[in-house]
C-alpha cells in the first residue's frame, strides 16, 4: 500500500496555524502530527514550511456541459479548478437543455464520473412548473435547487409568487438563489435609454443596481423566514443587501450569504480597462460596495466565498455591450486572488480557509470534507506564499483561453493539489486519474 507523507508543512485549519506532518493513506488523511517517521511505502514530499490547506469547495460554477461545450466542459474547467486549488465544485443548471428534471440531473453526474478531475455535485434548476421534480431531490445525494428569481431567460426564470411559495415551502434540499429584480432592471435600462442612444459597459452597474439586487434578495429572505426554508443567497454585490444577513458563525444558520472572488477584487473603476471581460450578473459595483463585502467577511454576514465561474469565448466577449454575455472564468485564479488579499492584510489565512472550505462543508453538510482532520478525505492544497504566479491569457487552462486577471502577478503559487489522496496537480502538470474524483455526499 503506497502512502504519501507531507513533511514540515504549515497547516492552516480550524482557526489554527502550526507546523506538522500529514500522512495520506488510500483516499484519506491517516495521521497529522509533528515528526511522523517515514516508512518504506511513503512517498515523501518536503513542504519546507509551505502552507497546507483543505481544498476549496466552490459552491457555484458554470462548466457549460452539456450543450455549451464551445465555452467549456466538465473536463476542461475541472482541470483549471484543481490547478487553482479547488478540489470540489457544485455546478449550475443553465446548460442546454437546462437541468430541470432528475434524469437530466443524473446524466450530468454520469459525465462527471468519467470526466471530472475534482469532486462534484450538480443543482437542479427550478422552473414555475417542475415542483414535482424538485420534490424528488435527495438531500443526501443532491446539493440543492437553483432558483433564478428574476434576471434569467426561458424556463429557469421563476417570478410567479405562487410558484416561489411552493418551492420555498416544499423543497427538500437547500435553495440557492440568484437575486435580481427583472422589473427594476428593465425600468433602469429604459430610463438610461431616454438619456443616451447607446448603452455601454459603464452602464452595467446602473442597470443592475443595488435596488434591483436588494428587492429580490429581501424577497427571498422573507420567503425563507415565512416557510422555514434553508436558503443560501449567491453572489451578494451591494452594501445594501448585507443588512439582510445575520453576523456571526455559520453554525445553525438557516439563511446564509455568499460573495464571489471577482466582486471582492474588481470595482466599476475596472470597466475602463477590462470592458466586457468583467461583465457579469449581478454586476460589479462601486468601490464602497466592494469594501463592504470585504468587511462582511469579518462580521460573518458573508459566510462563503465562491467563484461563479462562467466562461464565454473570447469572440463572444468582443461584441457590443448589450450583446455580450455575462460571466467570466475564475476557478484557476480564485484562491490566488484571496491569498493576495491576505498578503495585503485585508483578510487572514484562517478566514480564507473558513470561507472557502470549512463553511461550504458545514452549510451543505458535506460528508468528511472541508477540514484537515484524520479520517477525512485528503482534499488538500499545498501553497508556496513566497513564489509568485503570473496569470496571462496564454497560460490560462480554461477552454475559452482567456482570464480577467491577464497581466497580474499573484503573490503566491499553487504547488500541489490532492483530490481523495491522489496528486492531481503537481504545480506544473495536470494528472487525470480515472476514479480519483467522487460525487459529493451530504449528511
Amino acid at each position: 500500500m503506497n502512502t504519501t507523507l507531507i513533511k514540515n508543512a504549515q497547516l492552516i485549519n480550524e482557526g489554527e496555524q502550526y507546523v506538522a506532518d500529514l500522512r495520506i493513506k488510500n483516499e484519506r488523511i491517516d495521521k497529522i502530527a509533528t515528526q511522523i517517521s517515514a516508512t518504506a511505502n511513503d512517498k515523501v514530499i518536503e513542504a519546507s514550511g509551505n502552507l497546507l490547506l483543505p481544498g476549496m469547495i466552490d459552491d457555484q460554477v458554470h462548466f457549460r456541459e452539456p450543450g455549451l461545450t464551445h465555452k467549456g466542459t466538465i473536463a476542461s474547467e475541472s482541470s483549471a479548478a484543481i490547478a487553482g486549488g479547488i478540489t470540489s465544485f457544485m455546478e449550475m443548471p443553465n446548460v442546454s437543455p437546462a437541468t430541470t428534471d432528475i434524469n437530466a440531473l443524473e446524466a450530468k453526474f454520469t459525465i462527471a464520473q468519467q470526466m471530472s478531475l475534482a469532486n462534484y455535485s450538480f443543482y437542479l434548476g427550478a422552473t414555475e412548473a417542475n415542483l414535482d421534480e424538485i420534490k424528488k431531490l435527495d438531500p443526501k445525494k443532491h446539493c440543492g435547487v437553483k432558483v433564478f428569481m428574476g434576471a434569467s431567460t426561458g424556463d429557469l426564470l421563476v417570478e410567479h409568487p405562487k410558484a416561489l411559495d411552493n418551492i420555498f415551502a416544499q423543497s427538500p434540499a437547500i435553495i440557492v438563489t440568484h437575486c435580481e429584480s427583472s422589473p427594476i432592471i428593465a425600468e433602469n435600462q429604459k430610463r438610461l435609454l431616454q438619456l443616451k442612444t447607446t448603452l455601454d459597459i459603464h452602464d452595467h452597474p446602473l442597470i443592475r443596481d443595488e435596488q434591483a439586487c436588494y428587492t429580490s434578495s429581501s424577497y427571498a429572505v422573507n420567503l425563507a423566514k415565512k416557510f422555514g426554508s434553508q436558503l443560501h443567497v449567491l453572489h451578494i454585490t451591494s452594501e445594501k443587501e448585507l443588512s439582510l444577513f445575520e453576523p456571526g458563525s455559520i453554525t445553525g444558520k438557516n439563511i446564509t450569504a455568499e460573495a464571489c472572488v471577482h466582486h471582492l477584487w474588481f470595482s466599476e473603476e475596472d470597466y475602463q480597462a477590462k470592458g466586457n471581460l468583467i461583465k457579469c450578473n449581478p454586476a460589479i459595483k462601486n468601490r464602497a460596495d466592494r469594501d463592504a463585502l470585504m468587511n462582511a467577511l469579518h462580521t460573518g454576514q458573508i459566510d462563503i466565498i465562491a467563484t461563479d465561474h462562467a466562461p464565454h469565448t473570447w469572440a463572444e466577449k468582443q461584441v457590443d455591450y448589450i450583446q455580450s454575455p455575462a460571466g467570466l472564468p475564475l476557478v484557476e485564479s480564485a484562491l490566488l486572488s484571496l491569498l493576495d488579499h491576505v498578503a495585503q492584510g485585508k483578510i487572514s489565512l484562517n478566514q480564507v480557509v473558513e470561507k472557502v472550505a470549512h463553511n461550504p462543508a458545514i452549510r451543505y453538510k458535506i460528508l468528511d470534507r472541508g477540514f484537515l482532520r484524520e479520517g477525512y478525505f485528503a482534499d488538500i492544497v499545498l501553497v508556496d506564499p513566497q513564489k509568485t504566479t503570473q496569470q496571462t491569457h496564454k497560460n490560462s487552462r480554461y477552454h475559452c483561453a482567456w482570464t480577467p486577471f491577464d497581466g497580474h502577478t499573484f503573490s503566491s503559487t499553487i504547488k500541489s493539489t490532492w483530490v481523495n489522496g491522489h496528486q492531481v496537480f503537481d504545480g506544473e502538470n495536470i494528472h487525470h486519474i480515472p476514479g480519483a474524483a467522487k460525487r459529493l455526499i451530504f449528511q
